[in-house]
């Protein structure tokens, strides 16, 4: 793959493809931002795999340990020590699952101590309007009600644009979740005079429950220790989970089991799939690619229990090493 395909790979969209061409002339600058709230889940390997990625391709990446955000966002209480020590968590956590030691760590702590990132959040609040803030609430999982209540809720998605800005950022990175902040950050570029920073967004994974209500997605959440998978879990956790986990057979959409070979195992761990089906059951057999497992999957001909016992040993292999560290120190 040439430089492009491998920045696009594993990716929900990029926006825009055209604009990252100038990204490969010279130290092209990237930027995540994650809020401390909790264990550190499976999806942060998505992000770990894809910030090594634009490291080989010459970036400097960022990532920010968003605490004051977390505050704002009463995670853990709002109780900053704790907030700091899941951080702290999170930070060692995607350090031990591989992370590139060229990428910097910066804390949003010392980042607002700053006067001039204040500064640049009134310049980017004079360039906003209140519907478009609104419409960036869902980064932070809240409502228009909850900032009704709360004001400095509309501050989350000022300081999530303002801190693209201030760390000069040519490329945001984040999920699906992340777009409206981003795209915000996009449209108002211009009229800050500053650099248009291209976006990048990765995939959500389901929750292992399966869907919400109405059937609408529902994402994996730390706030529900049986929707997901954390980088500290002990091997029976893992074993229990994925056996519980939601799997309908012959359905791929909003299924965590399908997500997880989808948009990690797949692109970052395995280059083949192993399934050990017992001789009673037409005995094993090997799935070379995501797209001949969906396809057989879609057709019914891989059984949601076969397909579970080959995912769990593969995140036995992917997870232990971390958990044992984290659950070390």
């Amino acid at each position: 793959m040439d430089k492009l395909e491998i920045l696009k790979s594993n990716t929900s969209e990029v926006v825009t493809p055209s604009e990252c061409e100038t990204l490969f002339i010279g130290n092209g600058q990237g930027y995540i931002g994650f809020e401390p709230s909790g264990l550190p889940h499976i999806a942060i390997l998505i992000y770990v795999n894809k910030i090594n990625q634009l490291v080989e391709l010459g970036f400097h990446m960022k990532v920010l340990l968003a605490d004051w955000h977390a505050r704002v966002n009463d995670k853990l209480g709002g109780d900053i020590n704790l907030i700091r020590e899941s951080g702290n968590r999170l930070k060692n956590s995607m350090i031990y699952a591989g992370l590139s030691p060229e990428v910097e760590f910066i804390w949003a702590s010392d980042v607002v101590a700053n006067p001039s990132y204040w500064e640049l959040l009134l310049q980017t609040a004079k360039n906003s309007s209140l519907l478009r803030i609104r419409r960036s609430l869902p980064i932070m999982g809240r409502t228009e009600e909850d900032a009704d209540k709360d004001f400095s809720k509309y501050i989350y998605p000022l300081m999530q644009v303002t801190d693209v800005f201030y760390l000069n950022s040519d490329l945001a990175l984040g999920g699906t979740d992340q777009r409206h902040a981003y795209m915000l950050a996009r449209d108002i570029a211009e009229k800050m005079g500053r650099k248009k920073p291209v976006l990048m967004e990765m995939p959500l994974i389901a929750s292992l429950k399966g869907r919400g209500r109405m059937d609408d997605f529902k994402k994996m959440s730390k706030s529900d220790p049986e929707s997901a998978l954390f980088l500290t879990d002990r091997e029976d956790d893992i074993r229990r989970k994925i056996k519980n986990a939601f799997c309908p057979m012959g359905i791929t959409e909003n299924n965590p089991v399908i997500d997880i070979m989808k948009y990690i195992v797949f692109p970052y761990y395995i280059k083949y799939l192993e399934i050990k089906r017992s001789e009673a059951h037409g005995g094993p057999y090997t799935v070379k690619s995501f797209r001949e497992l969906e396809e057989r999957y879609l057709k019914s001909e891989i059984h949601p229990m076969d397909l579970k016992k080959a995912l769990t040993e593969i995140l036995i292999n992917i997870i232990l090493p971390v958990s044992n560290k984290l659950n070390s120190d």
